[in-house]
C-alpha cells in the first residue's frame, strides 16, 4: 500500500544555467528572467495549490541524490543542476517563508514587519534561513544588514546567502520581483523540538585536516541525525578552486561525520551565519552580549537542523 504525504512547504534551488541555458544567462536578460518565470510556474503547476513554495537561483549546487540520506553528497559547481525539498506537515513545527523587500522611498526598515512575518515575539522560533537576492544594487548591503541585525540573537540560528535571483515566492501570490529592488527570502523554522548547529569554514580553512576540524566542532553539538537535514552556503569563490583542484572537499568532509545526515545548498556571492548551537539554552560561543558578525565572503556555512523525533 502507498502512503502518500503532500507537501506544504517546499525549498527548491538551481543553477542558473538549468533554468536559463548559459547563453541566456549570459547574455540576454530579458529572456533569462522570461524563461525563469515559465519555468517556475511549470514546477508550482505540479504542488498543491496551497503549498508555500520557495525558489532560488544560484550560481552553483550542493545535493545529496535521491534514493538515500547516506548517498555521497555532490558540490556541483558547473553544468545543470537542482533539488527540491518538500517538507509535509511535521507535528510541533512551523514552517513558513517571507520576503523583505527593500523600499526605494525609505531608508529605514519598518521592524513592525518581523512580527507579520514571524520572526519577533515569537518564543518558538529557532532557525531562519536567509537569502538576499540583487546583492550588486545600490543600498543591497545596508539593507541585508538592516534585516540580519535585529535577528542576531543567541536563541535563533541565522544562515544563508547571497543567491543570483528568487522565481518563486507563492505565499505572497508574487512570482516576479521588482526589477530594480533588492531584498531578502527565506524560511522560518519553529517550534520547541527543534534543534540547530552551525559553524563557519573561514578563509583559513584550505585543506582536508583544518575542513574537518570545523566538521568536528560541528559533531560536537550533539544533534540528533536522524529527522535532520544538513546545509552547507559556500563562497563561489571556494570549491575545487580554494582547495587547488580537488573537489568536493567540504561535503566529504560532511559526510565523514555526518554518513546518514542529506546535504543541500549552494554556490553564492555571500554567506551568512557564525559559529553556533542551539539546544535549549547551550550556546557553542557565548556572544557575551556582543552581536556576531554574520555576513562574510569567501567562507562556507555548514548547518544542522533537525526538526524532532520520529514517531
Amino acid at each position: 500500500q502507498k502512503v502518500q504525504v503532500l507537501p506544504q512547504t517546499v525549498l527548491y534551488i538551481a543553477d542558473a544555467e538549468t533554468f536559463s541555458g548559459h547563453e541566456e544567462c549570459h547574455e540576454q536578460k530579458k529572456a533569462r528572467k522570461r524563461n525563469s518565470k515559465e519555468t517556475a510556474i511549470a514546477l508550482e503547476k505540479l504542488l498543491p495549490k496551497r503549498c508555500q513554495v520557495l525558489g532560488l537561483v544560484t550560481p552553483g549546487i550542493v545535493v545529496t541524490p535521491m534514493g538515500s540520506s547516506s548517498n555521497q553528497p555532490q558540490e556541483i559547481e558547473e553544468g545543470e543542476a537542482g533539488f527540491a525539498l518538500l517538507f509535509p506537515k511535521i507535528d510541533g513545527v512551523k514552517i513558513h517563508t517571507f520576503h523583505f523587500s527593500k523600499d526605494l522611498k525609505n531608508r529605514v526598515f519598518d521592524e513592525s514587519k518581523f512580527a507579520e512575518a514571524g520572526l519577533k515575539n515569537n518564543p518558538d522560533l529557532r532557525v531562519v534561513l536567509l537569502f538576499g537576492y540583487n546583492s550588486w544594487k545600490s543600498g543591497a548591503t545596508r539593507f541585508l544588514h538592516q534585516i540580519v541585525n535585529p535577528l542576531n540573537e543567541k536563541s535563533i540560528i541565522l544562515a544563508g546567502g547571497q543567491v543570483e535571483s528568487f522565481t518563486s515566492l507563492t505565499s505572497e501570490n508574487n512570482n516576479a520581483q521588482p526589477g530594480d529592488a533588492c531584498g531578502v527570502v527565506g524560511l522560518a523554522f519553529s517550534g520547541p523540538q527543534i534543534q540547530s548547529a552551525t559553524v563557519l569554514l573561514d578563509q583559513d580553512v584550505a585543506d582536508e585536516r583544518t575542513a574537518e576540524a570545523a566538521m568536528q566542532r560541528l559533531k560536537a553539538a550533539n544533534i540528533p541525525e536522524r529527522n535532520t537535514i544538513g546545509f552547507m552556503f559556500a563562497c563561489v569563490g571556494r570549491g575545487y578552486r580554494h582547495y587547488k583542484t580537488k573537489r568536493n572537499m567540504e561535503a566529504d568532509a560532511f559526510r565523514k561525520f555526518f554518513p546518514n545526515v542529506p546535504l543541500f545548498g549552494f554556490f553564492g556571492h555571500g554567506e551568512i551565519g557564525c559559529d553556533r548551537i542551539v539546544t535549549g539554552n547551550f550556546v557553542l560561543r557565548e556572544c557575551n552580549d556582543i552581536k556576531d558578525d554574520l555576513l562574510h565572503g569567501y567562507t562556507t556555512v555548514m548547518t544542522l537542523i533537525h526538526l524532532g523525533s520520529t514517531k
